[in-house]
């Protein structure tokens, strides 16, 4: 299985409801708060190519995006294939 790690913030429905979809899919993921520590939102920018909202998604070195477009996946049927 790949490595998911996933850029997040407080407050924020968007990365709540990605941790719910993680969960609800038995996915295990890495969560790095941006806030936590400084520099993080730089690192989560430039791994991004420049999108600066939270959440960003990673599967290994893939770029996955938001939580819109995890979403999208898991309607389509992709996403067990992708974290394979």
């Amino acid at each position: 299985m790949k490595n998911i790690i996933m850029y997040t913030g407080p407050m924020c429905n968007f990365c709540d409801a990605a941790k719910r979809l993680f969960s609800r899919n038995n996915i295990k993921y890495e969560e790095i708060d941006i806030t936590s520590k400084d520099g993080l939102r730089d690192e989560m920018i430039k791994k991004s190519n420049g999108r600066r909202t939270i959440p960003q998604i990673f599967f290994d070195d893939y770029h996955v995006g938001g939580y819109v477009e995890l979403r999208a996946l898991e309607k389509e049927n992709k996403l067990k294939d992708l974290i394979k």
